[in-house]
């Protein structure tokens, strides 16, 4: 049975509940769905650190004493950590959200203050497998805070969900571009100040929204005319968001021409601030909204969702237990007879299909370029004689761009997909070949090619995740998604591993040994180890081009492989269960979820 919320307490606004009346606005606003969301989006703000470490690499390798190759462990395992969220999404599935977020924000603290006080030389030298573990650490608190909030936010807006995915994934690719800017205020031109700032930022704004992470559990008739609103309030935000994204590009431009004292930094950093806060301004309106056709229509108060569902729909309960079934009986014996692409393969039937190996391969090649690129981009500029402004702009250019790529690919291939039944797995390909253009730049080292590839690397990185997660989502359905996903995401570090520890780490200490031995200098034990050139990253990124074009070259076996499958309507088993689309999860049934009658949100 459902009971109405006493006083309007556990009820959310913004076209998902609303407060009663007699409550106070400030309350109703508080409590709300929407505030929820803004909270989110701020929280995703501080969660992207992972993409900055070329502005403060530098000084971790020439206060350690680091060689290249030493550098690049370090970025596997940062790369590592920010990409294997297993443990993260375990422990929410038992326990309230504002319990994963605690424990990230204590991670990325811990993590982050370590590696400044060793880089700041008040602590003993760390050895390199406790540097490793820290950085692990840090970086997987990012997961912790993806989870606590991103995941909150899909259960509590389950008829937007591909919108709210966007929003917020793309928020932490401007996270990188959004916490330099912030970082210049506090400290100026301090990249030693830039990794405690990254510890106790994101901490503190997760420790803000504890308790307002949290599920909703409200249940509301909708109309379609409401899911339509709930999709024009998320474009608004996303209007914010893109005006946020060409303040930040600016600012970078700017900067890079003129130099900035710390009260310039602080002056720019006041219009990034208001554009941050500006979807308040949007989340007080619907509220305000609510509040006023809740008063003068005959709109149903909220109420809370119990245990017992309402009469005419199944116990949400038993879909673990059909997972379950299907992971212990149909999944064994049918490893080698999946379903048909679209349809929900088992976890065994996936991870044994020729697609996902196929798609696992071309990630790995792609990714693991991109990252490379990413992580040694500080040491790339340094090499090529840029000065640290330019580096940093280049590293801020990375983040802004990867937005771009992330909301670009994902709403572009979806008109795609929808009006010229155009593969995605293509549009994967042709994102390969752009990440290749952008490493040959690098490796040719033509004029300001450190600013033109980190756009290019920028869009493509963004891009390779949002078509890599959308693809699994596609094609082996989203009864397993969740473990699909993290699956995939492994690809990542993979990739990293190979292309950034043993080739471009190698590659340049090499190069390194080699300008040492024609100066008729021997390298002292802990002393850094630096090359300067064009010579010091050009063999590596053949290699990495080389290897992302063989990774394009395998994706088109995914192409052939999948063509008629994408030819037809991917998406008309959502249209046609409608209501059991929307129960079972995933970002591209919107539509048929918006139409559901009802909406009942649980805590988990």
């Amino acid at each position: 049975m459902a009971v109405e919320a006493p006083n309007g307490d556990g009820g959310g606004g913004g076209g998902g509940g609303g407060c009663l009346p007699q409550k106070s606005f400030l309350r109703q606003v508080l409590l709300g769905r929407w505030f929820m969301f803004f909270a989110s989006l701020l929280i995703e703000a501080g969660s992207g650190a992972t993409y900055i470490f070329g502005i403060y690499s530098h000084d971790i390798k020439s206060s350690l004493g680091y060689d290249q190759s030493t550098l690049n462990l370090l970025g596997f395992f940062k790369d590592l950590g920010g990409n294997v969220g297993v443990i993260s999404g375990l422990i929410n599935e038992v326990s309230p959200p504002w319990v994963v977020l605690l424990m990230g924000a204590v991670m990325n603290i811990s993590g982050y203050l370590v590696i400044w006080l060793a880089v700041a030389g008040k602590i003993p030298k760390p050895k390199v497998w406790q540097m490793c573990i820290y950085i692990c650490v840090a970086a997987n608190s990012q997961t912790f805070a993806n989870t606590g909030a991103l995941v909150t936010c899909v259960k509590n807006f389950p008829g937007s969900r591909g919108a709210v995915l966007g929003l917020l994934k793309g928020m932490v690719g401007l996270s990188g571009a959004i916490l330099t800017q912030f970082y210049r205020a506090f400290y100026g031109d301090d990249s030693k100040g830039l990794i405690l700032f990254i510890g106790w930022l994101p901490t503190l704004i997760s420790f803000v929204f504890l308790r307002t992470i949290r599920i909703i559990e409200i249940q509301r008739l909708k109309s379609k005319e409401e899911g339509r609103s709930e999709m024009w309030i998320l474009y608004r935000i996303l209007f914010v968001l893109l005006a946020l994204a060409g303040l930040l590009m600016g600012l970078i431009i700017v900067q890079n021409q003129f130099r900035f004292n710390r009260s310039a930094y602080i002056g720019s950093c006041a219009p990034v601030v208001l554009l941050l806060f500006l979807p308040l301004a949007v989340v007080v309106k619907e509220e305000l909204d609510v509040r006023n056709r809740l008063r003068t229509s005959n709109f149903a108060a909220p109420v809370l969702a119990t245990e017992t569902p309402p009469e005419g729909r199944s116990p949400q309960r038993q879909q673990p237990q059909q997972q379950s079934d299907s992971v212990g009986s149909g999944c064994a014996a049918g490893i080698c007879s999946p379903p048909a692409r679209g349809e929900d393969y088992s976890i065994l039937q996936a991870l044994f299909s020729v697609d996902l190996l196929v798609l696992f391969v071309a990630t790995t090649c792609g990714l693991g370029g991109v990252l490379t690129a990413v992580d040694n981009l500080g040491q790339i500029g340094h090499s090529l004689g840029y000065p640290q402004q330019s580096v940093t702009t280049a590293v801020s250019l990375v983040s802004i761009w990867s937005f771009l790529g992330r909301v670009g690919s994902g709403f572009g291939s979806e008109v795609l997909i929808s009006k010229y039944r155009f593969p995605r797995p293509l549009f994967f390909t042709l994102i390969l070949l752009l990440a290749c253009a952008g490493h040959l730049l690098i490796a040719f080292s033509v004029p300001y090619s450190i600013y033109v590839a980190s756009i290019v690397i920028g869009l493509s990185f963004g891009a390779q995740f949002t078509m890599l997660f959308a693809i699994i989502s596609e094609i082996f359905g989203l009864k397993h998604y969740a473990t699909l996903y993290n699956f995939g995401a492994v690809a990542s570090p993979v990739g990293s591993y190979v292309l950034n520890v043993r080739v471009a780490g190698y590659l340049y200490d090499r190069e390194a040994l080699r300008q040492m031995a024609e100066l008729g200098l021997t390298r002292k034990e802990g002393e850094e180890l630096t090359c300067n050139g064009p010579n010091c990253f050009k063999l590596a990124f053949l290699v990495v081009a080389g290897v992302t074009l063989l990774g394009a070259v395998v994706s088109v076996v995914l192409v052939v492989r999948t063509w008629s499958f994408y030819r037809g309507d991917i998406y008309k088993r959502f249209r046609e269960e409608g209501s059991g689309a929307e129960e079972e999860g995933g970002g591209d049934e919107v539509a048929a979820a918006a139409e559901s009658p009802d909406n009942v949100r649980r805590s988990t």
